[in-house]
């Protein structure tokens, strides 16, 4: 019998170890591909908590301490505040590690190209977490846009909206995460419009924040999570609802509606319009379309999908595969680059009134 040759292992160092970084480890843990070799956080109460729970060993109270210790890790996994989203990147990248950043990308897009520019720099992947678009509803849209059905896409609804949903925290202070519902939903469902689009080149915003409502500790309703360490005292500087309309070099334009605490229904979907046919993504996932000379609704069974796995595993396998391959990610540096120039033009246009083009 010949020996069954073991593929080496990925070794992977988590950068924070608060909630977000709890849900990509659970992903990890379920890859036999990969070893989660080292976590890191200036909380060490957080940090001893997390690395207790899931028994990593190797733990460091900041990520210089990691990346000076730990000589044989295989890639970062960057799950910090956004306003350390770059210098933790890029810290990685230059030590020679693959990384994967949490969404949004960066503070700003200048940020973000300084990143992209390390990962050129040192050669290596830098993939961004846009979650959404490995979720398997939108695979099965994605699909059914490739085979045709939608034809030419020129209009897309995307929302994210709570009705209260301020998680307080880091969240709501804008030194920390550099805005409110836009930054933190909203980049998910502008990334997952434009993906589907077929990642256009933005051209100009038109857009508005308020801060009419604020965080709502007075009511009896919980916000349904927050982060581990959040108190009453955070700051809440952020917008609570906001409302853009984003055009496109092919004449195509998504219309953006987020928030936090707003007085209307939740709503968290997708309407994606076509020249052949048109998709929902809120609860069911519909295609509009003609058949036999008639309009025609079709509801499409998600459910039974063959080979589906949830988003977050399957973005986790996905870096994992990529550094072991040497693959790019579809989930792309460039791609958040132009993600953070729209971020970044909804609240310049909020705050002056006026449209804002993008280079």
């Amino acid at each position: 019998f010949k020996e069954q040759i073991k593929m080496k292992k990925v070794r992977i160092g988590l950068v924070g170890a608060g909630n977000i970084a709890n849900t990509h480890i659970q992903s990890y843990l379920k890859n036999p591909n990969v070893e989660i070799a080292a976590i890191c956080d200036i909380d060490p109460v957080m940090l001893a908590e997390t690395a207790d729970k899931y028994g990593i060993k190797n733990r460091y109270n900041t990520l210089d301490e990691m990346l000076a210790s730990e000589k044989e890790l295989d890639g970062a996994d960057v799950c910090v505040w956004n306003c350390n989203h770059a210098k933790c990147t890029i810290a990685c990248l230059d030590a020679g590690l693959n990384v994967l950043c949490e969404k949004p990308m960066a503070y700003n897009a200048k940020e973000a190209e300084e990143m992209y520019e390390a990962s050129v720099r040192n050669n290596k992947l830098l993939m961004i977490g846009f979650v959404t678009r490995y979720n398997p509803e939108i695979i099965v849209v994605k699909d059914f846009i490739d085979n045709g059905y939608l034809g030419d896409i020129y209009y897309a609804k995307a929302q994210y909206v709570r009705r209260h949903g301020n998680p307080g925290g880091w969240f709501g202070d804008k030194s920390r995460s550099g805005g409110g519902p836009v930054i933190d939903l909203g980049v998910h469902v502008i990334d997952r419009a434009r993906y589907l689009m077929g990642n256009h080149k933005p051209v100009s915003v038109f857009g508005v924040t308020y801060n009419n409502i604020g965080r709502r500790d007075y009511l009896k309703t919980n916000v349904g999570w927050s982060p581990k360490n959040a108190k009453p005292e955070d700051p809440c500087d952020v917008e609570d609802y906001a409302s853009a309309l984003i055009r496109f070099d092919n004449g195509s334009v998504i219309s953006l509606e987020t928030g936090y605490d707003v007085n209307v229904r939740e709503k968290f979907g997708l309407e994606l319009y076509g020249t052949k046919g048109g998709m929902e993504t809120e609860g069911v996932t519909k295609l509009f379309t003609e058949t036999n000379g008639y309009l025609t609704n079709v509801d499409i069974d998600i459910k039974n999908l063959k080979n589906a796995k949830p988003m977050f595993d399957a973005e986790m396998d996905d870096f994992v595969n990529c550094i072991a391959e040497g693959k790019t990610s579809h989930a792309s540096a460039k791609d958040g680059i132009v993600v953070m120039k729209i971020l970044d033009a909804i609240y310049k246009s909020a705050a002056t009134g006026h449209e804002v083009t993008i280079d």
